[in-house]
């Protein structure tokens, strides 16, 4: 299986319990993997035999920037939602990140693996 990744995609968002995140964007660090078959793009080198990653980051910063989730379980498994749907994605790895989250580290975070089914 091939791998597309999206590095480092930085997206203020509202993410958080407390009052602080709750009024305020933060920096949430995504970073996506995406399985496909890349074969046939490889050969026939037409973007509609791929996957369009522009066309997936351009849809998980717009929906985060408005999301608003407590949990960056709950919003890494939207941004899976949103993977997925995408024509030509097997599954995909999401990795989201609160930098800063919790003092004296550089991030917290959850990382999900899924395949469509």
């Amino acid at each position: 299986m091939d791998e597309i990744f999206i590095k480092d995609l930085l997206i203020r968002g509202v993410i958080g319990i407390s009052d602080r995140e709750r009024e305020q964007p933060q920096d949430i660090l995504v970073n996506i993997t995406i399985y496909s078959d890349s074969k046939k793009a490889s050969q026939s080198d037409d973007v509609l035999d791929s996957v369009n990653y522009r066309t997936i980051a351009k849809k998980i910063l717009a929906y985060v920037e408005g999301a608003k989730r407590y949990t960056v379980e709950a919003l890494a498994a939207d941004i899976m939602s949103l993977v997925l749907e995408e024509k030509n994605v097997l599954g995909a790895r999401v990795r989201v990140e609160k930098p800063g989250a919790v003092r004296f580290s550089r991030s917290v975070g959850i990382e999900i693996t899924r395949m469509k089914e």
